[in-house]
């Protein structure tokens, strides 16, 4: 199985598409949005235009992670910000935002199967490991 062919060919498709007038981004802001009180409470004050540029962003940083297995400073910097000790998301919301990213794609990709569903999980995965290990510490190392 060609795990970053299928999630790169993904990608491009879920991109590339509307869905009830919104692009990706949007609806799955939508519904990560609707998908817990704590999320939804994280997100209350939030310029979401905004966020979802921050996103996108964020989204090419961790697929360079998954490429390279290397944190670049941005990431870092996300991983700090996500921290305790700063804007407090705890490790379960990665979880919930992973399914909502899921069921997301899985909506704008008309070509979604299993395969397709299991290269996004690891691709997307070893963010969420990196970003998760660092909830409780000081700052991450690269």
């Amino acid at each position: 199985m060609d795990i970053e062919g299928l999630f790169d060919a993904s990608y491009v498709r879920v991109l590339s598409r509307e869905v009830e007038g919104q692009s990706f981004f949007e609806a799955f802001y939508e519904r990560f949005l609707v998908a817990s009180p704590e999320v939804a409470a994280k997100f209350r004050d939030t310029d979401m235009a905004r966020q979802r540029a921050m996103l996108k962003k964020a989204f090419y940083h961790l697929l360079a992670f998954y490429a390279s297995s290397h944190a670049d400073y941005y990431l870092q910097e996300v991983a700090i910000s996500h921290s305790r000790a700063h804007l407090d998301i705890p490790p379960a919301l990665y979880d919930l935002w992973l399914e909502t990213l899921i069921d997301t794609a899985r909506d704008f990709d008309e070509q979604f199967n299993d395969d397709v569903e299991l290269a996004w999980r690891l691709v997307m995965t070893p963010g969420i490991v990196y970003m998760t290990f660092h909830y409780d510490r000081d700052g991450p190392s690269g």
